[in-house]
């Protein structure tokens, strides 16, 4: 059987469990569980291990617990907005300097401890939106140095995956383009947070990669 690991932070977390890893939250991870264990039954188990607020070194500090020790077979990662969203809350980010370095130590070491892993990439994305005290109102100047900071992100993501021949999957220019269809807080709630179309429209997404990479 099959393991498979999403990790990340609220994207990802969206409310799973801790105490087990029944519950995998109810956001992509659910779905991508539900789709692949209807057209695949009993092929794969699904560990899901993102948690709220964390930035990339929040990640490679539990790299041991939550990544090297539970071995699994393929790997999501989907980290980056909270490197830039500290920042602009309490000054607790990390630039896109260092999300790149740690970020390449974090493969780095998956990889030597895990040499078979498949790894996929997922690209940190933002839209503009109004319920997140003016930081990401459309037009502004703060939406306008966020979406700059996250696409700093995003490239070094995308530099990481081809540096190390992982898997990637763009996210940033699929929402965009969603939004010439309902308007951003129907994808995402609050610019950052997936609705349940926005998790629908990320899960068909990895669900392609994933068996891109299978192949």
């Amino acid at each position: 059987m099959m393991k498979i690991l999403f990790q990340g932070d609220s994207i990802t977390d969206v409310g799973r469990a801790r105490d087990n890893d029944v519950n995998v939250g109810r956001g992509y991870p659910h779905l991508v569980k539900a789709s692949l264990g209807y057209t695949e039954p009993g092929c794969y188990s699904f560990i899901n291990r993102g948690i709220s607020g964390n930035r990339i070194v929040d990640i490679y500090a539990r790299i041991k617990i939550d990544i090297i020790n539970l071995s699994p077979d393929f790997m999501s990662i989907l980290i980056g907005i909270n490197d830039v969203w500290h920042e602009f809350g309490s000054k607790n980010g990390v630039s896109a300097e260092k999300f790149e370095k740690i970020y390449s130590m974090l493969i780095e070491e998956i990889k030597d401890a895990l040499p078979d892993i498949k790894i996929l990439i997922m690209e940190p994305f933002v839209l503009p939106a109004c319920s997140t005290q003016g930081v990401l109102e459309n037009g502004s100047d703060k939406y306008t140095a966020f979406r700059r900071e996250t696409e700093l992100r995003a490239a070094a993501a995308r530099r990481i995956a081809e540096k190390y021949s992982l898997g990637f999957l763009p996210l940033q220019e699929v929402f965009d383009k969603a939004c010439e269809k309902a308007e951003p807080s129907y994808w995402l709630a609050d610019g950052v947070h997936p609705t349940e179309a926005g998790h629908a429209l990320i899960t068909e997404l990895w669900i392609k990669k994933f068996n891109e990479m299978m192949k």
